[in-house]
């Protein structure tokens, strides 16, 4: 985060879904230095993930983890909601 300018303590990885993908619905994740009312709060590990109320009913269940080992590198979406997924993990369909 601090690479990009943002600091952990007081700013948000946001995570997002939006149209797109080979499956039709593809993650979205980026950083965010504010909030909305409309958004749900998680934090973990010491840092604060915001969903929007859209995203979440996508997400729900969903867990994030990074895979840093010899296949690839990267954050690996387990959705249980995901009916059908692409090869690349990146996108899914409900």
């Amino acid at each position: 985060m601090s690479d990009d300018g943002f600091n952990a303590a007081q700013d948000y990885v946001r995570v997002g879904v939006k149209s797109g993908g080979c499956s039709g619905l593809s993650y979205d994740l980026n950083f965010d230095k504010s909030k909305t009312d409309d958004d749900k709060l998680f934090e973990d590990n010491d840092i604060k993930l915001v969903v929007d109320k859209k995203s979440f009913l996508y997400l729900v269940g969903t867990t994030l983890e990074y895979s840093g080992g010899l296949n690839g590198k990267g954050f690996v979406f387990n959705n249980p909601n995901a009916q059908r997924t692409c090869g690349c993990g990146e996108s899914f369909s409900l």
